[in-house]
């Protein structure tokens, strides 16, 4: 009896060792996302993408924030190789005037590295911050212009990912950057594909919606930005979110659900 447990207890210390040193391996797109200046009272928000390069799935274990100004969310489940996952950072610029510089630690089972930390920065102006700049300032501030407003999904399942490209173009004269998000429902995030854009240059604004409301939706969003004449612009997401028809397969099979066949 005193050897089987010997046995067993061996075994577990080697499953334990093989999960604590599986092959993934993750890489951030980007370590760092400055949100250039953000009038104070504004919620900025940033998505990090993290890949998964290695050979086994990567759990991100944990996240946290240096301070509690800073609210981050991320993938629960596992991050599979190849895929990518998601920890989102958002900032409450309320009552806090001044240069920001925040850390944010996230802890896995990633083989080689378990431990990351990503940064955001920027600086909180007062917030009748627009209306304190001259006629030249405002003339050489970036300008965030887009072709459309609006994007109909047509119909979707409650709970699926669906995302809607917007091209942005700045026509200002200085470099533009997307500052965050702002949606009632909090069911909408966002990536740009540069994190700066550049005079003239067009850039594609990435908004990820996963509905949790049925029936006909309209959700607007607020797009935050370092233009000074308009910091924010308002793009509005419409679906006609249904019931997700696996969960109806599944109530169908009786007793025991049955998802695949």
């Amino acid at each position: 009896m005193i050897r089987k447990l010997y046995i067993l207890t061996f075994l577990c210390l080697i499953f334990a060792s093989y999960v604590a040193k599986g092959q993934g391996k993750l890489i951030l797109e980007k370590e760092t996302h400055d949100f250039g200046t953000i009038a104070e009272g504004t919620l900025a928000s940033y998505v990090f993408r993290v890949k998964n390069v290695g050979k086994d799935p990567v759990v991100l274990t944990g996240v946290q924030a240096s301070c509690g100004c800073t609210t981050p969310t991320w993938t629960k489940e596992p991050i599979l190789p190849g895929k990518i996952g998601m920890i989102k950072a958002v900032y409450n610029s309320e009552g806090r005037p001044g240069p920001f510089y925040k850390s944010i630690t996230v802890t896995s089972n990633n083989s080689e590295e378990p431990t990351h930390t990503l940064y955001i920065k920027g600086e909180v102006s007062t917030k009748d911050l627009k209306s304190g700049y001259t006629a030249e300032q405002k003339a050489l501030s970036p300008r965030l212009a887009v072709g459309s407003t609006s994007h109909n999904f047509g119909k979707l399942e409650k709970g699926q990912k669906a995302v809607a490209s917007f091209k942005v173009r700045n026509t200002g004269r200085q470099p533009l950057i997307i500052q965050g998000v702002q949606s009632a429902c909090n069911c909408v995030t966002y990536r740009s594909s540069v994190a700066e854009i550049k005079a003239g240059q067009v850039a594609t604004l990435e908004l990820t919606y996963v509905p949790a409301v049925l029936k006909e939706q309209t959700e607007v969003v607020t797009v935050s930005s370092n233009d000074i004449v308009m910091p924010t612009l308002r793009l509005t997401l419409k679906a006609d979110v249904q019931e997700n028809k696996a969960s109806k397969n599944m109530l169908r099979e009786g007793v025991k659900p049955v998802p695949f066949r």
